[in-house]
C-alpha cells in the first residue's frame, strides 16, 4: 500500500509537470497569436466561464470522491448505486450550468464584461460543462479506487486534443476578429472535454468489471441527504468565492479604461490586462506545480498527525513544509527577478511582461507560502477559516481595484496584488500556527531563504551584466544566455542555502521516501 502511495505520488507529480509545461506552451502560443488585446478578451471570457465551471463541478467533484470512498469500503452494490446517482447529479448540474451560461451569454458580454465580442466565446464554452461534470464524477471514482492512471491519461489526452484543435483553428483564421478567434479557442476546449470524458468512460468500463463484477446497483442509504450535505456548502462557498473573483476580473479593465481614457481607453486597458493576467501571472505561477510532490507527500501526513493528536509530529511536518516552500519560492522569485525581462522578451517579445515579472517576483514567497498553508489548514480542519480569509481578500481586492486603478492604472493593480499576497499569507499562516500549536520560526522559513536569494540575486545581476555584450539577437543566443545565467543563479542559491538548513530538510524528505519504499516491500 505504501509503495503504491509513492508510485501514485510520483505519477501525479510527473504528469502535473508535463501538463503545466504543455499548458504554458499553449498559453505562450496563444499570447503571440491573439496579441495583447485578444488575450485580454480571452481572459475576460475565462473569468465568467470559470464561475459556471465552479457551479457545474465544484460540489460534485468533492462529493464523488468522499461518498464513493465511503461506500466502496462497505458495500459494492451500494457503491454502484451511489455512482449512478452521482452521474445523474453531475449531468443535472452540468446541464443547468450550460443552459444558464447559454441564456446569459449575451447579457454577460454586454453588461458584465462590457464587450459584446465575448458572447460567441461564452456560448461555445458552455457546451463543455456537462462533459466536465460527468468527468468529475468518474475522476472521483478512480481516486476512491486509488487508481490515478486513468485520470492522468485522460488529462494528457484532453490537453493534446485542446492544443491540436487550437493550433489548427487559429492557424487558419489569421485576420479574423478577436471575438471569433476566442470563440474557436473555447470551442476547442469544449471538444477536448468531451474527448476526455469519453476516454474516462472507457476506462470505467474496464475498472467496473474488476470492482463490481456482476453486482447489481442498489440504492445507498440516505443518498439525497448525504449528497446535499456536501454539495450545498462546497458549491455555495466556491461559487461565492468564484463570483467575487469574477467581479474583480470584470472590474479591472473597466477601471483601467478610466485611467487610460486619453491614451487608448478600452483597447489599451484590454492589452495591459491581457499582458498581466494572460502572460506574466501564468509564468509566475508555473513553478508552483513542482511543489506538487511536496504537497502529496506531506499533506496526508499532516492530516493523520492532526487526527491522531500527534502534536510534536504535526509541528515538525508543518515546519518542514514552510521551510522547503520558503527555499523553493525564494529561488523561483530570484530567477524571475534577475531573468524575467529577457525571458519575457524571448517568449512574448514584450518588455511590459518583463516589467511585471520583475515587480512581482519578490512577492513569490508570500504567494507560494499562502497556497501551501491553505492546503495545510484544510488538512487540520480549518477550511472555514481559510474560506473566510479568501472571501475577505476578494472583497478587499475589489475595493482596492475600484479605488486605485482609476487613479494609478496598472501600478495600482500591482499594489493590490502585493498587498493581497501579504494579507492572505499573514492571515492563513497565523491561523495555522495558532490552531496547530506550532511556534513561529520566520528566520528559518523566510530569513534563511532570503539570505540565499540575496546572494544569488547579486551573482545573477553580475552575470547578466557580463553577458550583456553577448550576441543574443537570434533564438539560440537568447536561450544560451538564459540557460547559462539561470544555471549560475540557481547554483549560487543552492550553495548559499544548503548550509543554512536546506540540506537538512532534503535529507529528511529523502529519508521519509526511502522508509516508505522499504515498508512497501
Amino acid at each position: 500500500m505504501r509503495q503504491n502511495y509513492f508510485k501514485n505520488a510520483a505519477l501525479l507529480t510527473g504528469s502535473d509537470v508535463v501538463l503545466r509545461l504543455a499548458g504554458m506552451g499553449l498559453r505562450i502560443w496563444l499570447a503571440n497569436a491573439l496579441g495583447g488585446a485578444g488575450m485580454g478578451l480571452y481572459q475576460l471570457v475565462l473569468a465568467v466561464y470559470g464561475l459556471f465551471v465552479t457551479l457545474a463541478t465544484a460540489g460534485i467533484s468533492v462529493a464523488a470522491t468522499r461518498l464513493l470512498t465511503e461506500e466502496l469500503s462497505r458495500d459494492k452494490a451500494a457503491a454502484r448505486g451511489m455512482l449512478v446517482r452521482l452521474v445523474l447529479a453531475g449531468l443535472t448540474l452540468g446541464g443547468l450550468a450550460m443552459v444558464a451560461q447559454l441564456a446569459t451569454a449575451g447579457l454577460a458580454a454586454k453588461w458584465w464584461l462590457g464587450d459584446v465580442r465575448a458572447a460567441a466565446a461564452l456560448r461555445t464554452s458552455a457546451l463543455g460543462l456537462p462533459w466536465m461534470a460527468i468527468s468529475a464524477v468518474l475522476r472521483g471514482f478512480f481516486l476512491a479506487r486509488r487508481r490515478v492512471e486513468p485520470n492522468v491519461l485522460s488529462q494528457l489526452a484532453e490537453q493534446t486534443v485542446r492544443i491540436a484543435a487550437v493550433v489548427w483553428a487559429l492557424s487558419r483564421t489569421q485576420g479574423w476578429p478577436d471575438g471569433s478567434r476566442c470563440a474557436l479557442v473555447l470551442a476547442a476546449t469544449a471538444l477536448s472535454e468531451a474527448v476526455s470524458t469519453a476516454l474516462m468512460a472507457l476506462f470505467y468500463r474496464r475498472e467496473a468489471a474488476r470492482c463490481f463484477g456482476s453486482t447489481a446497483p442498489r440504492p445507498p442509504r440516505e443518498v439525497s441527504r448525504r449528497l446535499w450535505d456536501i454539495l450545498w456548502p462546497v458549491e455555495g462557498g466556491r461559487a461565492l468565492s468564484s463570483a467575487l473573483h469574477t467581479a474583480e476580473n470584470m472590474l479591472v479593465p473597466a477601471c483601467l479604461a478610466v485611467y487610460l481614457a486619453a491614451s487608448g481607453g478600452r483597447t489599451a486597458a484590454l492589452e495591459q490586462y491581457g499582458t498581466l493576467k494572460g502572460m506574466a501571472l501564468p509564468l509566475l505561477n508555473f513553478p508552483f506545480g513542482l511543489l506538487g510532490s511536496l504537497a502529496v507527500l506531506l499533506m496526508p501526513e499532516i492530516t493523520q498527525a492532526h487526527i491522531e493528536g500527534q502534536t510534536a509530529r504535526l509541528n515538525a511536518l508543518l515546519d518542514r513544509m514552510l521551510r522547503l516552500t520558503g527555499y523553493f519560492s525564494a529561488l523561483a522569485g530570484t530567477l524571475f527577478w534577475v531573468w524575467g525581462r529577457p525571458l519575457a522578451q524571448l517568449l512574448y517579445h514584450s518588455p511590459e511582461t518583463g516589467f511585471y515579472l520583475e515587480i512581482l517576483a519578490p512577492a513569490m514567497p508570500l504567494m507560494y507560502l499562502e497556497s501551501m498553508v491553505d492546503g495545510a489548514m484544510k488538512g487540520i480542519g480549518e477550511q472555514k477559516a481559510a474560506f473566510r480569509y479568501s472571501v475577505w481578500d476578494a472583497v478587499l481586492r475589489i475595493g482596492g481595484v475600484a479605488v486605485l486603478l482609476p487613479r494609478y492604472g496598472m501600478r495600482g493593480f500591482l499594489a493590490v496584488i502585493l498587498l493581497s499576497s501579504f494579507y492572505t499569507c499573514a492571515a492563513n499562516t497565523g491561523r495555522l500556527l495558532l490552531s496547530s500549536g506550532t511556534g513561529h520560526a520566520f528566520r528559518r522559513w523566510l530569513g534563511a531563504p532570503l539570505l540565499a536569494a540575496a546572494a544569488a540575486g547579486a551573482a545573477g545581476r553580475g552575470v547578466r551584466r557580463a553577458l550583456a555584450g553577448f550576441p543574443a539577437q537570434e533564438l539560440a543566443g537568447q536561450l544560451a544566455v538564459l540557460a547559462a545565467g539561470g544555471t549560475v543563479t540557481a547554483i549560487v542559491f543552492l550553495l548559499a542555502a544548503l548550509p543554512l538548513g536546506l540540506w537538512e530538510e532534503v535529507r529528511a524528505v529523502l529519508r521519509q521516501a526511502k522508509t516508505g519504499k522499504n515498508r512497501g516491500k
